[in-house]
């Protein structure tokens, strides 16, 4: 009993427990949160997390909110700590404090893999959890939550698929679906009851964009490059490009998953840039992800600032292959895309494409307050010419 007082009553202390006696949740963990990669701090770390398994179970709530801003390596050391805390103490019949558990559980601010470790606790002196909570979580911004609570709104659906209803509870499910899994199972069985799936709409794909180029990327020139569209956006300029005069152009896709495929549409297209810009009308300032996959080099801006990119080619393409963290402001606001293609004549290395969606760090969708006139936009063709001259060799 002195000991469990001795880690709650401590909880501001700032000097790094050595004993039971001066053991402190907020001490302890401080000296795991300063652990880093290659072992900077590790042995330190390690004895913390000792020293933090050795604490009874009305610790748990306060190493649970130290996953906050957490990084990876840190989490692991947590979540070793607090399953050490509730495997010892489940062992000597103690109960886990699990009305202050589940409360982080339900708590949106709360860091996601607390909240999951959580709900992994309760479920282990509460069967009843699973019921209780995980339907209440079909939008939650945890991932894991979602998935959990589409899979049983699928599993019921799959059961059911015959009744009258059905097409209900299938839409019901790909409101919070995100897992593409899970997304394909629920829009297979929207179109064998005939009704329409819009993927493209349900992600955020970005379909509609303006398209200028080829410029200048033999011999890997072109991604250090700053290029005009870098500095200005001009839609009535005619720019000199790779091979002879180039304009802005329009260039769309129909592709469930949102997939430009520039090199069908433009040529040449080897060592070449091209610059791919498009509008997102928002309703106020937000926090977004742009999420997106590319074969190819990149770099992507959003209102004249570079928020990322990355100089590599072919490493395979995926839906949320990147992930882009940026902020919306209220309105209309820019995104350029820069996409880079090398000189590669290999049969694998010649896709040039590009999908990408603006979404929530939970990966739901964020849709425009207004459609912006360009993004309204489905073209059935892929793109107008955007070379208006090429050189004589």
């Amino acid at each position: 009993m002195h000991c469990r007082l001795a880690i709650i009553a401590l909880l501001f202390s700032i000097a790094v427990p050595r004993t039971c006696e001066s053991a402190d949740p907020t001490a302890v963990l401080k000296a795991i949160h300063a652990v880093q990669k290659e072992g900077v701090g590790n042995k330190a770390a390690t004895q913390a997390v000792k020293t933090l398994s050795a604490a009874e179970a009305d610790a748990i709530p306060a190493v649970l909110k130290g996953f906050t801003g957490a990084s990876p390596l840190v989490a692991n050391y947590l979540r070793s700590a607090v399953e050490a805390i509730a495997d010892r103490q489940l062992a000597d019949g103690a109960k886990l404090p699990a009305g202050q558990i589940e409360e982080l559980v339900w708590d949106r601010s709360a860091d996601p893999r607390a909240r999951r470790l959580g709900y992994e606790l309760l479920l282990r002196v509460d069967k009843s959890a699973e019921e209780r909570i995980i339907p209440k979580m079909l939008l939650d911004p945890s991932p894991e939550f979602r998935r959990d609570a589409v899979a049983r709104i699928i599993k019921s659906a799959d059961a059911n698929s015959a009744e009258p209803a059905a097409a209900e509870t299938w839409r019901k499910a790909l409101s919070g679906a995100t897992d593409s899994d899970q997304v394909k199972h629920i829009a297979a069985a929207l179109r064998k009851l005939g009704e329409d799936v819009d993927l493209a709409g349900h992600y955020g794909f970005l379909t509609a964009w303006r398209i200028i180029g080829p410029f200048n990327n033999e011999g890997l020139v072109g991604f250090d490059k700053p290029y005009p569209p870098e500095e200005k956006i001009d839609f009535d300029a005619k720019l000199e490009g790779q091979r002879g005069e180039v304009a802005w152009g329009d260039i769309g896709t129909e592709d469930a998953y949102g997939i430009l495929d520039i090199a069908k549409s433009i040529a040449p297209h080897k060592g070449a840039v091209m610059y791919l810009t498009t509008t997102f009308e928002s309703g106020g300032t937000d926090d977004i992800q742009f999420r997106f996959g590319t074969p190819n080099a990149w770099k992507i801006w959003l209102n004249g600032e570079l928020l990322f990119g990355r100089d590599e080619y072919h490493r395979g393409m995926g839906i949320d292959q990147y992930q882009v963290g940026g902020k919306l402001k209220a309105g209309r606001n820019a995104i350029l895309v820069k996409l880079c293609q090398n000189e590669q004549e290999d049969s694998w290395a010649q896709r040039y494409q590009l999908q990408l969606r603006v979404c929530h760090s939970s990966g739901i969708a964020v849709h425009q307050s207004r459609v912006s006139a360009a993004n309204s936009l489905r073209p059935k063709s892929n793109v107008v010419a955007v070379q208006t001259q090429e050189t004589k060799s």
